[in-house]
């Protein structure tokens, strides 16, 4: 029963994820800054509202840094991916549904990108894949670093939702221009889909780039703090 609270939570706080944050970068046009601001934010309103109940990771990049660190089990990871790969499918449909509903121009379905320079051109536009893996793996790297980092110290409760939200502000205001940003496989895997509902298949096709690239920097950021956390030793 308390796992499957974790799993409704994770749930719920993916979906919000992609609803606010996909959402802003649609209605803006991929304003940097904006869409930037929109997933920070989410993060830091979803750190103190679900932290305590899953620990608000809405991302398999940070769930399997977590799993590595032994703070959940290879179960509990499962329950986690399932649950949030659920929730940022969930908000793609229900984001998707809505803009179609209000019959915004150029908006819909083929406009939820799975990565937001997708949204926008259907492709990767600046970098290619090899180039994209880089920045998503670098970008995951860091985001999921400061998390672990901000989160290895009971002292830093109370900040540890800003320092998160800030960090992603941070991943996207570089990765915005290079591919989009994803650092987060459940919120490209969820938008992709609904892309292809919609009749855009280039995101789904593009999407393992945005699935494997950002749990290898989740996963290569939990080595990295289990070599340098004084708690390690």
């Amino acid at each position: 029963m308390e796992n499957m609270k974790k799993y409704i939570a994770e749930f719920i706080g993916t979906a919000v994820l992609v609803i606010f944050g996909c959402g802003v970068a649609v209605a803006t046009g991929v304003d940097t800054v904006a869409t930037s601001l929109a997933f920070g934010l989410v993060i830091v309103a979803m750190a103190y509202s679900i932290g305590n109940v899953s620990g608000c990771h809405i991302n398999p990049a940070v769930s399997i840094a977590m799993l590595i660190k032994k703070k959940i089990s290879v179960q509990e990871f499962i329950g986690y991916v399932v649950s949030q790969v659920l929730g940022a499918l969930f908000g793609a449909l229900l984001l998707g549904l809505v803009l179609n509903m209000l019959d915004v121009p150029g908006l819909g379905f083929e406009t939820v990108g799975a990565n937001q320079l997708q949204a926008i051109y259907g492709e990767i536009e600046f970098v290619d894949y090899v180039g994209a893996m880089i920045v998503e793996i670098v970008l995951t790297f860091v985001f999921v670093l400061a998390i672990l980092g901000v989160t290895s110290k009971k002292n830093n409760a109370a900040v540890a939702g800003l320092v998160i939200g800030g960090a992603l502000v941070l991943a996207h205001l570089l990765g915005l221009g290079f591919t989009g940003t994803s650092v987060n496989p459940a919120r490209s895997i969820g938008p992709a889909i609904v892309q292809a509902i919609g009749g855009e298949t280039e995101a789904l096709k593009q999407v393992w780039v945005f699935i494997l690239a950002p749990l290898a920097g989740g996963a290569l950021a939990a080595l990295v703090h289990n070599a340098i956390d004084k708690d390690e030793e």
